[in-house]
């Protein structure tokens, strides 16, 4: 079963498949082609909550093709295979590459969600449980991690990897002794370079690694499940070349490096390439995730704060499980764009709700248990909307806020990236309630903060 795909390669042609029919037109956008044989590219793959995207940049960091798919679904009993769902859609997406490209690849990176869990054998590297998801939470795990962690961690949330870990091992893992935890990007890149049980330290956060000491901490080393955490390297680290059976069925190059990865919202703040303090940005995917670069490390499960490690600066922040998700709920995205014309964004909407898809709040609060609030509804769609909006960008606004109050840096300027980043009439909104400057970066898709990572680890293998 294959998903639905739209792919552009700029230096030449668009191809646009649809649920397996292909056409091909030219492309609107054009780009410098690559044209030298010697002509290095890098590829960066997305694995996002909704479906999956690729973007190839050359050194100047000009995309010279992308595309994306939607996760093909499969039945496993009364729910879905999540992990064939992944396997599938990255050698789709291999496959979708120009293949006049291919051979110019020196260089692939890939991000994936946050805390999304995939517990396999350390021999084969096959999954033994299904996974679990980002915005899973294991709140019968959270009183055991809690009593080992210091107080506050960031593990010390109920959708944290180790409360995920936590409770697999109490209720299967004990009896495992040849197990491994994987990251969704740790896994799918194995499957690209064969060494199993390779992890960086955005993915590993969550999981308890401390990124500034560069080790796990001794209260998790000395638990009896540690034997199942990954090795840790900086995110864009080079791990080993492609395998020889990929690059030989794809066409890449055989010295093709495999390098670590990093979360899709990480990759999404390295591609608006935001490099000063107090510059932030905000991701409008299917989820709402914030990450503000710092001076100032902030971490404080209570408020479902953390601080990834980025050189020698912090990106501070959470992700709420409002945004896209909810919205599609009430709305299809020819609604979302015809009653976004009709709202007047400089007028405060007096409705006020609290938008989630589901029971379960991360940040600015960590609530398992609070429910999504949608009610009452007027009868006018674009009011609706409005408020809808206008509440999204409230929990924006009190979590930059929140950073502040815990000794971030103050957030000065805001980047936009992820698919509600195009909708202006939303942008004058949140630029209205944050009172910040709000812009869309140039590069919002988080496959080109992966193809920078891909760039980066070029350079360091060389």
């Amino acid at each position: 079963m294959v998903g639905a795909i739209s792919v552009t390669h700029f230096a030449s042609w668009t191809y646009i498949q649809k649920f397996g029919k292909l056409r091909r037109q030219r492309a609107v956008s054009m780009s410098v082609g690559v044209e030298e044989a010697s002509a290095k590219l890098y590829l960066g793959l997305d694995f996002g909550t909704s479906g999956a995207r690729f973007a190839i940049i050359d050194k100047g960091g000009t995309i010279q093709a992308e595309a994306k798919r939607e996760y093909p679904l499969y039945k496993n009993g009364e729910s879905y295979d999540w992990v064939l769902s992944w396997k599938k859609t990255m050698f789709l997406l291999l496959q979708d590459v120009p293949l006049e490209l291919r051979k110019h690849i020196v260089s692939i990176s890939l991000d994936g969600t946050s805390a999304t869990t995939i517990i396999v054998d350390r021999e084969t590297g096959e999954p033994i449980w299904r996974p679990f998801l980002y915005n899973e939470s294991c709140p019968d795990a959270l009183p055991m991690v809690k009593s080992i962690a210091p107080p506050n961690h960031t593990v010390c949330s109920g959708s944290s990897t180790l409360c995920k870990l936590v409770e697999w091992w109490n209720n299967a893992g004990s009896n495992q002794k040849s197990a491994l935890l994987l990251h969704q990007a740790d896994w799918l890149l194995w499957l690209l370079h064969g060494k199993l049980g390779v992890s960086d330290y955005n993915n590993a956060l969550k999981v308890g690694y401390d990124p500034e000491a560069e080790s796990y901490p001794p209260w998790l080393v000395s638990q009896p499940y540690s034997h199942l955490l990954p090795s840790v390297l900086a995110p864009g680290t080079p791990i080993a070349s492609l395998k020889e059976e990929i690059a030989n069925k794809f066409g890449f190059q055989k010295d093709c490096v495999v390098c670590t990865g990093t979360t899709d919202s990480i990759a999404a703040f390295l591609a608006a390439r935001a490099n000063q303090p107090g510059q932030a940005v905000t991701s409008l995917g299917s989820t709402l995730a914030i990450k503000l670069l710092s001076n100032t490390r902030i971490e404080d499960s209570r408020f479902g704060v953390y601080s990834h490690r980025l050189d020698d600066k912090w990106l501070v922040g959470g992700a709420s499980n409002t945004g896209g998700a909810v919205l599609r709920q009430l709305f299809t995205d020819d609604q979302l764009e015809k009653l976004s014309e009709h709202i007047d964004p400089s007028k405060a909407s007096l409705l006020d709700y609290y938008p989630l898809p589901k029971a379960g709040e991360r940040f600015p609060v960590a609530d398992p248990n609070l429910a999504p609030r949608l009610l009452p509804r007027p009868e006018d769609d674009v009011e609706y909307l409005h408020g809808i909006l206008e509440s999204i960008a409230r929990i924006e606004a009190k979590a930059y806020s929140l950073l502040k109050e815990l000794g971030a840096t103050e957030a000065k300027e805001v980047l936009t990236a992820g698919g509600g980043s195009k909708n202006e009439k939303w942008t004058k909104i949140r630029e209205r309630v944050l009172g910040l400057p709000v812009s869309r970066a140039n590069q919002t898709e988080a496959a080109y903060g992966a193809a920078l990572l891909a760039a980066k680890g070029h350079q360091l293998k060389y």
